[in-house]
């Protein structure tokens, strides 16, 4: 599997984009390496530009939770194209796509389309201040919830595989309106909020974190947020850009029986196109222009192809329901091949391998990972067809193109790879 026509290109990018790629992780300096070029996809499997075929856990991080180039999207894309590609007015469409995310999502209320989910969570902490009148919010480490300035503190996902602190280039100022906590941790949550609950707009959580590894929530957790956000009248935000219609057709809200004031959505909403949403509480969304005076909007918001795709993605979920039992089963094969010393996180179709003896419930937790060990195993996994994500702090992604035949495959490359990386 020689990455000639790769490292070709990989030269060639780096004389063009910052480090190569068009996103950190993609450059592999978690493992190292030459990233692959990707020429093509189809169900869960991936084509790189030197003809090596993988079976993917990536899913361009998740938004494929039915594969690539799944007819249904295809089809609903072809169709949009005939009647053009953008028109930066309003459409059905649009209409259709917010009402089923109303339906799949009751607590989302109203809904606002947007581009990319860190264009979703930078808006909903923009509607939380601005309906709250304060200016403070609570985030937890770890957690990576775009490259939205006052969030860059602390957080996981490329940040935390490459090693950064937080990111030059963000005002003091920004980061101040910023109180970061321990994941799982209500006490540390409880101590904010006594010192600044007057001050404090709301807390932005992903309820079952995907950028630091996957890390569910503790028992109670989640409960005790909501509580929390009640007892001083603070906005409670479920970041969904990653478990929304992933981890359950309701998302993770469903999952746990936690009803959210705002909510952000992307990845699968998309169905692999660039599409994001916010929403929640009507009274707290008719806040946002032109309703009222929190200002938002975007050129391409509501793109014609993206809306059909999603559309597709969600009407699919809804007519075939039965795909999370699927997911949930190939998902728990994976988790089960892992030996005794190699801590597993697993939520529905999202799963890490952490090589640590340790439970993993936080950032400091996860930090205990042997990510040289990872390394290894990420490149003995390559070398047999698996293609994971190439970081220890990401989640894999299992989608319901996955056939038995694929588990299992990759079911005997982990057991011979874990053999090589711990050895």
């Amino acid at each position: 599997m020689k990455p000639e026509r790769s490292q070709e290109l990989f030269d060639r990018a780096r004389l063009s984009i910052p480090g190569g790629v068009n996103s950190p992780v993609r450059a592999w300096r978690g493992v190292g390496g030459t990233p692959r070029f990707i020429a093509r996809g189809q169900g869960a499997h991936l084509f790189d530009v030197d003809d090596n075929e993988y079976i993917d856990y990536i899913g361009s991080w998740g938004p494929l939770l039915i594969g690539h180039r799944h007819p249904e999207i295809l089809d609903a894309i072809q169709e949009a194209l005939t009647r053009g590609t953008s028109f930066g007015a309003p459409t059905e469409l649009e209409v259709e796509l917010a009402e089923t995310i109303r339906a799949m999502v009751p607590s989302m209320q109203m809904v606002r389309l947007v581009n990319s989910g860190t264009e979703a969570t930078m808006s909903a902490l923009r509607v939380a201040r601005g309906f709250t009148g304060r200016d403070i919010t609570i985030k937890f480490e770890g957690c990576y919830h775009g490259h939205v300035d006052s969030l860059l503190v602390k957080a996981g996902s490329g940040v935390a595989t490459l090693g950064l602190p937080d990111s030059p280039g963000v005002p003091k100022g920004f980061s101040d309106t910023t109180i970061t906590v321990p994941f799982n941790n209500v006490e540390a949550v409880e101590e904010a909020f006594r010192a600044h609950g007057d001050k404090i707009a709301g807390i932005i959580v992903e309820p079952v974190c995907g950028n630091m590894g996957c890390i569910p929530p503790n028992a109670g957790f989640l409960e005790s947020l909501r509580r929390i956000c009640d007892q001083y009248q603070s906005l409670l935000i479920f970041d969904e850009v990653m478990t929304g219609f992933r981890v359950s057709p309701g998302g993770a809200q469903q999952l746990y029986n936690i009803r959210p004031d705002l909510t952000t959505l992307g990845k699968v909403i998309g169905g692999g196109l660039p599409i994001a949403a916010y929403g929640g509480r009507a009274d707290i969304m008719m806040f946002v222009a032109p309703s009222g005076p929190i200002y938002q909007a975007g050129t391409l918001s509501g793109n014609p192809l993206a809306v059909a795709a999603g559309l597709a993605m969600l009407r699919h979920i809804q007519n075939n329901p039965g795909i999370y039992d699927q997911l949930n089963r190939n998902t728990s094969l994976l988790a089960a091949c892992a030996p005794e010393n190699v801590t597993v996180n697993r939520i529905g179709s999202m799963m890490t391998w952490f090589f640590t003896d340790q439970d993993v419930t936080d950032y400091d937790s996860a930090k205990t990972s042997n990510t040289a060990q990872f390394g290894k195993f990420f490149h003995a996994m390559l070398e047999r067809g698996i293609y994971l994500p190439p970081s220890q702090y990401e989640a894999l992604f299992v989608s319901a193109a996955h056939t038995d035949a694929d588990i299992e495959r990759t079911v005997d490359a982990a057991k011979e790879s874990f053999a090589i990386a711990v050895s």
